[in-house]
């Protein structure tokens, strides 16, 4: 993903790697493996949610560590990762 730097922005690096390869993956019919929506937040969708330490959309490199930047990891619902301070 961050070879994609050297031709797009952050916001569309980010944009391409998210929404619109649900959208492929919706194209792909009966092999599509998610149920439901993708690419939105709502309920009955399937949904990934990543909160990261800092603004990707100005620094994208941040992606590059997860371990170290994203400090809330959630998928179908369930939180895998929380190290926010109360």
């Amino acid at each position: 993903m961050l070879k994609l730097k050297a031709w797009f922005t952050p916001a569309e690096v980010l944009k391409l790697v998210t929404h619109d390869n649900a959208k492929v993956l919706l194209l792909s019919g009966p092999r599509n493996p998610y149920p439901g929506k993708l690419g939105v937040v709502e309920t009955g969708a399937c949904a990934d949610l990543l909160l990261v330490d800092g603004n990707p959309l100005e620094n994208l490199d941040l992606v590059a560590d997860p371990a170290k930047n994203f400090v809330l990891i959630m998928t179908d619902g369930r939180i895998h990762k929380n190290t926010l301070r109360p």
